[in-house]
This record gives structure tokens, sequence and C-alpha cells, in this order.
């Protein structure tokens, strides 16, 4: 089972970009990956281990934001694909260039 988070938090003010930060930050400590900047995710053993760590997430919300937590079996998310542009595949095959050079040494 895959827990997906995906939020919107408002940044209007110094305040409330801590509040985003901090509950960003505490995803992290719950285990959960960044996926993309508002998308965190997390495997979870079965559905009652995920909606634990719901409520979890539940805690952590701020005043004013706005998150939804979306359920994903495995077979659901096997069935993910990714696509990048040029420019991000780019990246990753230099990235991956460099890491070979680490390994000659």
């Amino acid at each position: 089972m895959w827990l997906v988070v995906m939020f919107d938090l408002p940044v209007t003010s110094k305040t409330e970009m801590k509040m985003a930060t901090r509950f960003r930050n505490s995803l992290l400590e719950l285990g959960f990956s960044r996926k993309q900047f508002s998308v965190y995710m997390r495997h979870c053993d079965s559905l009652e281990n995920a909606q634990n760590m719901a409520q979890k997430v539940r805690h952590c919300l701020v005043p004013n934001g706005f998150v939804s937590v979306m359920f994903i079996t495995d077979r659901q998310y096997g069935m993910t694909e990714n696509y990048f542009g040029e420019a991000k595949e780019d990246n990753e095959a230099k990235q991956l260039e460099s890491a070979k050079q680490l390994f000659l040494f």
C-alpha cells in the first residue's frame, strides 16, 4: 500500500512559510519521500498501517492548508509511468556519467 500526500499550503507571510516548512519536514520525519514539491509518498505494509499514518499526517496540518491523502495499492503504483523532458534526461545522464567516474577512483 502506498500513501500519497498532496497539499496546497498558504505561504503569503513569513509565519505561513515557516509552518509550511514545518509540515514538509514532519512528512520527512514520518518517512515520506518527496516526489514533487507538494507531493510526498510513503510505502506502508498494510491498509491499517496506511490509515494510522494518514492520522499522523492529519495531526501535522496547518491552518488554512489543504491536504489530500490517497491510498494506492502496490499494483496500481506499479503501473505508474514517469516522463521527463529532454533537459531532465540530459541532467540524469550527466549525473550517471559523473557517478561512473567516482567508481574509477
